[in-house]
């Protein structure tokens, strides 16, 4: 019994224990996990702006807000600024902890030089490869830096790899490929050595893929860039396969799925297919599973079951390129002058030639290779010749029509299921609101079905995130249009990103993620007029009405698109602009005139008599708007249908602001009255005064120095005019007058004051005797 009774204490303690255990380890496994990003997009370059990288930042950031980021961004940034927002995000991720998860997206241009990957800013000045690493952002040497930060994870997505503009044949195309650290992934949005097709928005294929990945719910994050993958080379039709390398071994999700979600394909079905032999399988599944293992291996294994089938083609491109891409990786990492010769000897004319070359030089090796050397053993047998024609070019895109691929397949349901209804096409954004803000896409909502992990430690400030699923928050504060800055007279002073002084983040009811510190620092600088505006400013002409430098040289104006790349006036074209479409027109092509722009204003035009300017752009009224502005001045009390007496010369300040078509010039230009002509026109004012009729209101505003002759001089040019209405008795008075100003008026008053005078002065020279005064 006493047996019995001391198993039994000790199996209940047992349980006891174990259950606290179980506890314990539910509740370290539920600790508060941290989330925070960087998001970038440049877009305004002066050499050739990109339609869709500052967009495509903006959904991503979005994104990122909803599954529980704490998010900074900005777009168009120059290299010093972009430095110091990495830096300052690296030291944010230092001090987060280590269940941190941090993730960093750049879109724009990205080069690589000698096994380096490197992010354009829109400052720089690349025109030859030396140019590079002193202008652009050597992206290695902060993913480095990341890596070596005791994180949950880290996330680095380079959607950068884009057929350059800046170094022609000097440089290999497209991103080198890297070796993801330990608690790392780094992804690209197209194949090592490979480039997207140029696209045209709102957004790009890989952002929105990358969204709606993201938004799926329930997937590991292998799983998420796998299923981009195959969503990226449907969609572009085979032209683009995205790549990532990724070394996290912690479990993370974006979302979780709750258990009364639709039916995912099965776990278990999927392993099936993944494990059976690619000769057992169609076509079809074994381009997906290929795809999806994105191995040289892999593929070779398809080019051995399919070596005849039409997409054969397609699949020996996309081996070439990442056989030349590791080899390359295995070379630089050697960095001897045996290793680039072995290169040298496989791809004499490859993409990474002048790359070898330039590290002979460097090493003060000989171009050309002694007859014996220890050639590399590299772990990627040699490229077969039917390979160098994809990789002997200065550009590889797989969607370059030369190659003449058919398209791919789609990808089976149990790989990838189809979209959602309500993220296929998306409404562009609304253009940004201020300097540096990244513009904010329309948010559909997240399905109710799929939420963010309860571990997650809600972000600060961030609205999205708390209301992913409230339509009436949605609608009526995160999709509300945002206000523009007042402008104008009265109007509050306007802050960093061209905002009232003293709001804080930007954007549609306060869902913009904040500006990186150096950034909000730089734009405060330039609202401040310490700082100038920057070239690639892209900003709303309201937003930028309180920002000083408006109008000068090389800042974009009010009849420029509100997106336009700097360096480009309305006067260019703007192919692959970043000027967004009208929002509600999806699809819509980028509008580069201001006028279907509805956040720029309109171009000067005359407004008709009587009607009122537009002003819903908050413009300020046309130039040649007259008629609303300057209206007729009415007769006033003493001066209609009377002579003009000296109580006219008070008038001055009135007469200043007539119309201009009211001035006579033959008036201002008359010498001053003399005795003679003074005396002369005494009784056309009393004609003039029996007139019944008033003088017209051109008349009635005399200029200034018509009140200064008499009244018998200003009388004698505008009474004849007046008559012709009256009965002819009132007419017979001064019969000269009437048959000279029968003539139209104009003529009358040019030809009348000259005349008149002058015979008064020869009638009494006559009556004279010579030399005496009369």
């Amino acid at each position: 019994m006493r047996l019995a009774r001391s198993l039994s204490i000790f199996s209940m303690c047992l349980v006891v224990m174990s259950g606290l255990a179980g506890h314990l380890n539910t509740a370290a496994a539920q600790q508060p996990e941290k989330r925070i990003a960087l998001v970038v997009g440049n877009a305004a370059y002066a050499k050739s702006p990109l339609a869709t990288a500052a967009n495509d930042a903006g959904l991503i950031a979005q994104t990122l807000q909803a599954a529980g980021f704490d998010v900074i961004g900005a777009r168009d940034l120059d290299g010093d600024t972009l430095r110091k927002s990495f830096r300052d995000f690296i030291q944010k991720a230092e001090s987060s902890g280590p269940d941190t998860v941090a993730m960093v997206y750049l879109a724009g241009y990205g080069l690589q030089l000698a096994g380096e990957n490197y992010f354009v800013p829109v400052d720089s000045a690349i025109n030859r490869d030396s140019d590079v690493p002193i202008e652009a952002l050597r992206t290695g040497d902060y993913i480095r830096q990341l890596a070596s930060l005791p994180l949950k994870a880290g996330i680095v997505v380079l959607d950068a790899a884009r057929q350059q503009p800046f170094v022609s044949g000097q440089i290999a195309s497209g991103l080198a490929l890297v070796e993801a650290d330990p608690h790392m992934l780094i992804a690209f949005n197209a194949a090592p050595g490979t480039v997207a097709p140029a696209e045209q928005g709102p957004y790009g294929i890989y952002a929105q893929s990358l969204a709606e990945m993201i938004r799926t719910g329930g997937l590991p994050l292998p799983e998420v860039f796998n299923r981009l993958r195959l969503r990226v080379n449907e969609a572009s039709k085979g032209a683009q396969v995205p790549w990532d390398s990724q070394k996290v071994d912690a479990a993370f999700t974006f979302f979780e799925r709750a258990p009364d979600a639709p039916a995912q394909p099965s776990a278990d079905q999927v392993a099936a297919v993944r494990s059976k032999p690619i000769r057992e399988l169609g076509v079809q599944d074994a381009y997906a599973q290929v795809l999806e293992r994105d191995t040289l291996q892999g593929y070779e294994d398809f080019l051995g079951a399919y070596p005849d089938d039409p997409m054969a083609k397609r699949v020996r491109a996309i081996a070439a390129a990442r056989r030349e891409a590791i080899t390359w990786r295995r070379t630089y990492r050697a960095d001897t002058p045996n290793a680039y010769w072995s290169y040298l000897r496989r791809y004499p004319n490859g993409p990474h030639a002048a790359d070898a070359r330039r590290r002979l030089a460097i090493l003060t090796a000989p171009i050309e290779p002694p007859p014996t050397f220890d050639v590399i053993d590299y772990d990627v047998p040699p490229p077969p010749p039917e390979e160098f024609i994809y990789v002997d070019r200065p550009v590889l895109a797989f969607g370059d029509p030369e190659f003449d691929f058919v398209p791919p397949p789609p990808a089976p349901v149990y790989y990838l299921p189809p979209p959602p209804d309500d993220f296929v096409v998306l409404e562009p954004p609304p253009p940004p609101i201020g300097l540096f803000i990244l513009p904010q896409p329309i948010f559909v909502p997240i399905p109710v079905y799929v939420r963010p992990p309860r571990y997650v430690a809600p972000p600060p400030n961030n609205i999205i995130f708390a209301n992913i699923h409230n339509t009436t928050v949605i609608n009526n504060v995160i999709n509300r249009p945002p206000a523009a800055p007042a402008a104008g007279p009265g109007a509050r002073p306007v802050g960093a990103a061209g905002l009232p002084a003293g709001t804080v983040a930007p954007g549609r009811g306060g869902a913009a993620p904040g500006l990186p510190p150096a950034v909000a620092q730089r734009a405060t600088l330039i609202q401040q007029g310490k700082a100038p505006v920057p070239p690639s400013a892209t900003i709303n002409p309201a937003a930028r009405a309180g920002l000083p430098g408006a109008g000068q040289t090389g800042v974009p104006n009010a009849r420029q698109p509100v997106n336009a790349p700097a360096g480009l006036t309305t006067t260019q074209p703007l192919p692959r602009t970043n000027a967004l479409p009208v929002p509600g027109a999806k699809g819509a092509p980028p509008a580069p005139s201001a006028a279907v722009n509805p956040n720029a204003r309109p171009a000067p035009r005359a407004t008709p008599p009587g009607s009122v300017a537009p002003a819903a752009t908050g413009a300020r009224p046309a130039i040649g708007a007259t008629a609303p502005t300057v209206p007729v001045v009415p007769p006033k009390p003493g001066v209609s249908g009377l002579a003009p007496s000296t109580t006219a010369a008070p008038r001055r300040p009135a007469a200043a602001v007539a119309p201009k078509p009211q001035l006579q010039p033959e008036l201002r230009r008359a010498p001053p009255p003399s005795a003679a002509n003074v005396a002369r026109p005494t009784p056309p004012p009393a004609a003039r005064v029996a007139s019944p009729s008033p003088p017209p209101p051109r008349i009635t505003a005399p200029p200034p120095r018509m009140a200064a002759p008499p009244p018998a001089r200003m009388a004698a040019p505008s009474p004849p005019p007046r008559m012709a209405a009256p009965p002819p008795p009132r007419m017979a008075a001064p019969p000269p007058p009437p048959p000279r100003m029968a003539a139209p008026p104009p003529q009358a008053r040019m030809a009348a004051p000259p005349p008149r005078p002058a015979p008064a002065p020869a009638a009494a020279a006559r009556k004279c005797p010579p030399g005496a005064r009369c």
